[in-house]
């Protein structure tokens, strides 16, 4: 083992001046995460106002990607890891005032659910669909009895999930790019408004498409509240703060920033989806594309420049 003696806090690889320890996996993860979390929201939603008829495609066709979101999420987030053989330390204690803490188990919930849920789905999506041992038939109906319930867990979790995306980066207080409360909110926002876009991709019907478009126009809006928030923040915050604000306003991430994800991810599409609402023709389906591609930008983004970011002391 090799042993070094740092006499100064000053210039220690891969710490200080910037943080290079997170690279593509984490972005993906917090990306598929709050994607899932948004699908995931929205069938249960839905499921308990009992509008299962009238969006099939929110309740049962879209949440077959949550599963696979989570996998694959879970999947680059134990890729990044240095020590991939004790993840399962993180389930011999719960603390609660630690983000990473919440999302571990919130998402050992989660996962089972999500299979869960597209199980008691799939032989309605695929009708011709047979389950090939007879035991599985009496869980399917087991767990359909009780989808209400599942709904009902689903809300809070999904919540969780997708707030916690944004804490986790919040969390991390020496960078002041990431030290803002409004990252969980945002991020949470940023989830719904990705997950409603895979329900206009899955739509069945003209009305299920035209409803998501309007809960997809709010919250862009909102979404577009938040990031002014968030920037009045840096501005009102310390030298550092504005500093790190330079990297998006007229700085290496600026283009990125105002092109992909305010102008291409949230102002045009939310342009189209109200020119849609007004009775336009416009292909639901391109919107609903650069709102995902608009939200995983985001991530990689902030994980990207907030890495670059640092307090003086």
């Amino acid at each position: 083992m090799k042993e070094e003696l740092f006499v100064s806090g000053r210039n220690i690889p891969n710490i200080d001046p910037h943080l290079h320890i997170w690279h593509w996996p984490i972005p993906l993860y917090l990306f598929l995460g709050g994607l899932a979390a948004g699908i995931l929201f929205f069938a249960a939603y839905f499921t308990i106002m009992g509008k299962e008829d009238k969006v099939p495609g929110a309740i049962k066709l879209a949440p077959m990607v949550a599963p696979i979101a989570i996998v694959i999420g879970l999947g680059a987030l134990m890729f990044d890891l240095t020590h991939m053989l004790y993840f399962w330390r993180l389930y011999t204690t719960i603390r609660l005032e630690s983000p990473m803490s919440w999302g571990a188990w919130v998402l050992m919930v989660m996962t089972p659910l999500s299979f869960a849920w597209v199980f008691i789905h799939l032989r309605e999506v695929f009708p011709n669909f047979k389950w090939p041992f007879q035991w599985l038939y009496p869980i399917e109906d087991f767990l359909k009895k009780y989808k209400v319930w599942m709904a009902w867990a689903l809300i809070p979790l999904t919540i969780v999930l997708g707030i916690y995306t944004g804490i986790l980066l919040s969390a991390f207080n020496a960078r002041p790019l990431w030290n803002n409360a409004i990252l969980g909110p945002l991020f949470l926002t940023s989830g719904l408004s990705t997950g409603a876009a895979m329900n206009i991709l899955f739509a069945k019907t003209s009305y299920e498409r035209h409803l998501f478009g309007k809960i997809d126009l709010g919250l862009i809006i909102v979404e577009l509240f938040f990031i002014i928030h968030m920037i009045m923040g840096y501005y009102a915050g310390p030298e550092a703060q504005k500093e790190a604000l330079d990297l998006l306003m007229g700085g290496e991430f600026t283009v990125m920033f105002f092109v992909f994800i305010i102008g291409m991810g949230l102002v045009f599409p939310a342009i189209l989806e109200a020119f849609e609402l007004l009775g336009a023709k416009v292909w639901a389906a391109i919107p609903a594309i650069l709102v995902l591609i608009g939200g995983a930008v985001l991530r990689f983004l902030m994980v990207d420049a907030g890495q670059m970011t640092r307090y003086l002391y």
